[in-house]
């Protein structure tokens, strides 16, 4: 058995690939366009996994834009994605830079939680040893739910 992809329904497409690629650094490598069906499918892979992506089509993030408006709800019932990340302060850090909420914030210099313009939780892992812990990441409370 091998990981493919997790297929997520987003209402703005521009939202997501922000929110996935410019703020998170996930990377496009496949887009798919249906007129008849009305669809778009954008395949996103982790920068680490972009060539593995392209030859074997995983693993993928696979964001489905409806083109007529639909009302998506129960993201946290989906749970999370996650990924492994090299430097979890300097991510959060870029992420608040850029708007977003660090939900659970990397107290402990292993795991942070945000979450997707659409509701999705993605938890952030370090790779390898956790950090040793700092600041403004120890004192900061969590936020919101995740």
């Amino acid at each position: 058995m091998r990981y493919l992809h997790t297929m997520m329904r987003v209402a703005d497409l521009d939202a997501a690939l922000d929110f996935y690629c410019a703020k998170l650094g996930l990377r496009e490598v496949r887009r798919i366009d249906n007129d008849k069906g009305r669809f778009t499918l954008v395949f996103l892979a982790a920068p680490d996994d972009v060539e593995r992506a392209k030859t074997d089509s995983a693993p993928l993030v696979e964001l489905t834009y409806n083109w007529d408006a639909e009302n998506y709800t129960g993201g946290r019932n989906f749970g999370h994605l996650a990924y492994r990340v090299k430097d979890i302060y300097a991510l959060c850090a870029r992420l608040m830079a850029a708007g977003v909420t660090i939900n659970r914030p990397p107290r402990d210099g292993h795991m942070a939680f945000v979450r997707s313009p659409d509701g999705i939780s993605i938890e952030l892992l370090q790779e390898g040893q956790s950090l040793a812990p700092a600041e403004p990441w120890t004192s900061m409370p969590n936020t919101g739910a995740w």
